[in-house]
C-alpha cells in the first residue's frame, strides 16, 4: 500500500462520502453529525449546545474521520436473533475488530453459559433477574465496576452510586490504562490533575509541544489549530521514536488554503529511543540552565524545590542523557534554544509519555521544563493532556475512581444521608488480578472493551474466564464478547449518546462541560444507560422484600434516579465545581469547571505553589543484540480498541499483522522480509507477524497494532499511577520457515 504524504486532504473528504453511503446517504450523515451532542470519540470538545461539529470556541466545521467512523458505526442496522445460533464464541474469536464492530447494532440481551456454548437472546426482565441474584449472592467487595468514557457524567454517577451503597470502592475508569499518569502526574505538580488552559489559550501560543502522541491520526481536529500556530509564524515541535506522515505536512479538509495547498505541521521533529522520554525532557532542563534561559525569579516565587531540582540538573552527565534517551546534545541545545525564544509555549501529549513504567515521572519532567519558564499560570501557556475518549475526564470527575477526594465523599455521605464503605478499592489491573485469583467474582462493565484493554491478553482472558458473572454494556460487539466471557456472561444492549430520551452531559478535555440533547432510537431494543443502572440498582437495593415498603423509604429513590435531571441535581450537590449542571437542560448554558485553568500563578497544593520534581533517569532498555524496544500504537482508521479500518493510510501499512522495523534492523537481525516470523514479548509470543520495513521508526525500536499485539505485554506498571507499560516493551523477532503468500 502507499503510503500518502500528507494527512488529511482529498482522501478525508473521499472518505466522508464512503461513510456517508454505508450510513444511508449524504444528507442522513448530515443530520445525525449536525445534532446537539457532544462528539462520541476525542476529548477535544466538539458538538453541544452550539450543533455538532461546532467546537468550544464557536468554530465551524470541525470534524474528522473519527468521529464520522463512531456515527456511522451508530447507524448500522441491528443484530437479529439468527445472528447467535449462526455465531459460536469460537467463531466470534475468529472474526477481527473490524469484523466485530460491522456486525451491527446490540438490540436485545444476550446470555452465555458453558452449557448453552453460545449466547442466547432473553429477555430484558430475566438479565436484570440473574444479574440481582447473583449481587445478592457475593459480598460487595467480590465485584468490580469498570467504566468507558464514552458513557455521561450522569451515567457514571449513578453507576459509582450504586456501587458504593452496595458495598465497594472496587470502582475504576478506563483511565487507568491510559491517561492515568497524567492525572497523578499533573496533581502531584499543579494540584490539579486536568488541562491547566482552555482551548482559546491554543490561539495565543507561539510554540507547541506535541509529545509522545500522533493527533493526526487519533484527534485530527487538533491538526486546524497546529496549522494555525504554524501560519501565525510559530513552531511546533514533535517528539515520537516515530515520524507520522500528518505531523509533518497535513491538508486541513475544513481550510480551502490548506486543503489545496497543505499545510506543514512540525517545525522540528525529534526521535528518541522508546522509553527515551524522560532523559531528553531532563536534558532540555539541564541546557535551559545552562542557557541562563529558565525564569529565576518565576521560579522562586510560584514553585517549590527549585534549588533541589537545579542541582540535581546540574549534576546529570550529558553523557548519560544522551545514551538514555538516544538524542544528540546538539540537537537537545536546538531544542532548548526555539523554547527560550518563545513567549507562549504549551505542552501536550498522549500515551507516548504515559504508558511506561515511569509514566508519571514523565508527566512532571513536562512540568519542571513549563515551569522553569514561566509558561503555567498565565494566559497563552500551559499544560494539555490529549485525552482520548470523550467523556474520559469528566467521569472521572463525577466520583469514579477507588477513592473519592475526601469533599465529595462527606458531600456524597450528607446529601444521600447514608454511609459509604471506606475500604482500599482497587485499581484496574488489581482486579484483574483480582478476578485471576478468585477473589472477586462478577465483573460489571459500563461500555468500553475491558479485555482489549488489558495488557497480556492471555492473562486477562483468563482472569475474566474464572468469573462467575459478567455483565456488558455496550452498543455493537467486541473482542471482549469473544474472549472475555466469566461463567456467566451477560450483554445488555444501550443506547448510543445521540439516541438517549433525556439530556445528558459531558466534560471535555478543556474542562468544559457540555450538554447532549439526545435524540430519536435508531432501532428497537435497547435501553438508556442510565435507566438499566437505576433498574438494576432498585431491584438490588430497594425495599422489595416488604411488601408495606416503598421506594421513598430507601435512602435512595432508584425509580426517580431514571431521569438524568434528577442525577444533575445530585452532582451539582456533590462534585466541587460542578453547581450549574443542575439546571444546564433549561439553561442551555454550557461552562467550564471553576480551579483547574491556571491564568495566574496560584496552584491548590499544600503550598500555594507548583511543585518541581527531580529525577534518576532510567535505563534504557532492549539494548542487546538481538533485541528491540517495541510500542503498541493505533492505525489512522482505529479509535482506542475499536478498529474501523484494516489499513493504516498513513503509514502505508495494508494490514494490521505486522511489525515495524527500520531497515537497519532487519538486516542487522538477519530477517528476510519473505519470511513471516514470530514475535516474542515479556508476556507471550505472536506467531504468523509480517514484517514491514519502515525507515520512519528510530533504529533499535519497533511497533506493532494495539490490541492484537497485546498478548506480549506484560502486566508492569507505574507503580504510582497503576498504568501499564505499554510502550518500551523489550522483545525478541525470530524467523518462520513459511514464506508470505
Amino acid at each position: 500500500m502507499k503510503k500518502v504524504r500528507s494527512g488529511g486532504g482529498w482522501p478525508a473528504v473521499a472518505y466522508t462520502f464512503r461513510k456517508a453511503q454505508e450510513a444511508g446517504g449524504l444528507r442522513k450523515l448530515w443530520k445525525a453529525m449536525r445534532s446537539k451532542n457532544a462528539c462520541k470519540t476525542c476529548a477535544l470538545g466538539m458538538g453541544g449546545q452550539r450543533g455538532g461539529m461546532v467546537n468550544e470556541s464557536g468554530h465551524f466545521p470541525e470534524v474528522c474521520k473519527k468521529s464520522l467512523q463512531a456515527m456511522v458505526a451508530d447507524m448500522q442496522g441491528g443484530i437479529g436473533p439468527e445472528f447467535w445460533k449462526q455465531y459460536t464464541p469460537a467463531e466470534l474469536k475468529s472474526l477481527t475488530p473490524r469484523e466485530l464492530e460491522n456486525c451491527g447494532r446490540l438490540t436485545h440481551p444476550v446470555l452465555f453459559t458453558p452449557e448453552l456454548k453460545r449466547f442466547q437472546p432473553i429477555s430484558w426482565d430475566d438479565a436484570y433477574k440473574r444479574i440481582v441474584i447473583k449481587l445478592k449472592e457475593l459480598s460487595a467487595d467480590q465485584t468490580f465496576w469498570y467504566f468507558s468514557g464514552r458513557s455521561s457524567n450522569e451515567a457514571g454517577f449513578l453507576l459509582q452510586l450504586f456501587a458504593r451503597l452496595y458495598g465497594t470502592n472496587n470502582v475504576n475508569n478506563c483511565s487507568y490504562y491510559c491517561h492515568q499518569a497524567s492525572g497523578v502526574g499533573l496533581t502531584s505538580v499543579t494540584g490539579s490533575g486536568t488541562a491547566t488552559i482552555t482551548l482559546e489559550d491554543l490561539d495565543h501560543a507561539d510554540l507547541v509541544f506535541v509529545i509522545g502522541g500522533n493527533p493526526a491520526s487519533n484527534h485530527p481536529r487538533l491538526m486546524r489549530t497546529l496549522m494555525q500556530v504554524r501560519r501565525r509564524g510559530g513552531q511546533v515541535i514533535v517528539i515520537n521514536p516515530l515520524v507520522e506522515t500528518g505531523m509533518v505536512r497535513f491538508n486541513v479538509p475544513s481550510d480551502a488554503r490548506s486543503l489545496l495547498l497543505g499545510s506543514e505541521i512540525a517545525s522540528l521533529y525529534v526521535q528518541p529511543h522508546i522509553g527515551g522520554d524522560l532523559a531528553l525532557l531532563t536534558g532540555i532542563a539541564k541546557r535551559l540552565v545552562e542557557l541562563d534561559a529558565h525564569d529565576s525569579a518565576f521560579l522562586q516565587s510560584s514553585c517549590d524545590h527549585w534549588w533541589t531540582l537545579k542541582a540535581h540538573l546540574l549534576a546529570t552527565p550529558w553523557e548519560e542523557i544522551v545514551e538514555k534517551s538516544g538524542v544528540e546534545a546538539t540537537q537537545i541545545n536546538e531544542i532548548a534554544e526555539r523554547y527560550a525564544q518563545a513567549k507562549n509555549a504549551i505542552f501536550s501529549w498522549t500515551m507516548g509519555i504515559t504508558h511506561h513504567a515511569h509514566g508519571v515521572q514523565n508527566v512532571q519532567a513536562i512540568g519542571n521544563l513549563a515551569l522553569m519558564r514561566g509558561m503555567v499560570g498565565r494566559p497563552g501557556a500551559g499544560l494539555m493532556p490529549i485525552r482520548g475518549h470523550s467523556n474520559v475526564q469528566g467521569i472521572g470527575s463525577v466520583g469514579v475512581t477507588p477513592k473519592l477526594k475526601d469533599a465529595v465523599f462527606q458531600r456524597l455521605q450528607n446529601h444521600f444521608n447514608v454511609s459509604l464503605p471506606t475500604t482500599v478499592g482497587r485499581d484496574t489491573m488489581a482486579c484483574m488480578e483480582g478476578s485471576a485469583s478468585g477473589d472477586l467474582k462478577l465483573g460489571f462493565c459500563l461500555g468500553g472493551n475491558l479485555y482489549g484493554s488489558n495488557p497480556d491478553a492471555n492473562y486477562a482472558q483468563q482472569a475474566i474466564e474464572n468469573l462467575e458473572m459478567m455483565v456488558y454494556l455496550n452498543t455493537t460487539l467486541n473482542t471482549g464478547h469473544a474472549f472475555g466471557l466469566a461463567k456467566e456472561t451477560i450483554i445488555l444492549p444501550v443506547l448510543a449518546r445521540d439516541e438517549e430520551p433525556q439530556p445528558t452531559t459531558q466534560e471535555s478535555m478543556f474542562n468544559y462541560v457540555r450538554l447532549s440533547d439526545g435524540g430519536p432510537q435508531r432501532l428497537a431494543g435497547p435501553k438508556s444507560e442510565v435507566e438499566v443502572i437505576a433498574t438494576i440498582a432498585e431491584r438490588a437495593l430497594g425495599p422489595t422484600e416488604d411488601a408495606s415498603a416503598s421506594a421513598d423509604d430507601a435512602p435512595i429513590n432508584w425509580k426517580s434516579m431514571q431521569q438524568t435531571g434528577k442525577i444533575r441535581e445530585a452532582i451539582a450537590e456533590v462534585i466541587p465545581g460542578f453547581q450549574q449542571i443542575k439546571d444546564i437542560d433549561q439553561s442551555k448554558q454550557e461552562f467550564q469547571i471553576g480551579g483547574r485553568t491556571f491564568h495566574e500563578p496560584k496552584f491548590p497544593t499544600g503550598s500555594g505553589r507548583a511543585q518541581l520534581h527531580a529525577h534518576e533517569l532510567p535505563a534504557l532498555r532492549g539494548q542487546g543484540a538481538d533485541q528491540l524496544r517495541l510500542m503498541t500504537i493505533r492505525s489512522e482508521g482505529q479509535f482506542n480498541t475499536v478498529v474501523y479500518e484494516d489499513y493504516d493510510l498513513y503509514r502505508g501499512v495494508e494490514r494490521r499483522d505486522v511489525i515495524l522495523i527500520h531497515p537497519d534492523d532487519i538486516k542487522r537481525l538477519g530477517l528476510d522480509p519473505s519470511m513471516t516470523v514470530t514475535v516474542r514479548g515479556p508476556a507471550g509470543s505472536l506467531g504468523n507477524v509480517r514484517l514491514h520495513a519502515f525507515e520512519e521508526i528510530r533504529p533499535g525500536n519497533a511497533a506493532m497494532y494495539y490490541p492484537e499485539a497485546n498478548v506480549l505485554v506484560s502486566r508492569q506498571v507505574d507503580p504510582d499511577s497503576k498504568t501499564p507499560a505499554f510502550k518500551g516493551v523489550v522483545v525478541t523477532v525470530e524467523r518462520e520457515q513459511l514464506a508470505v503468500v
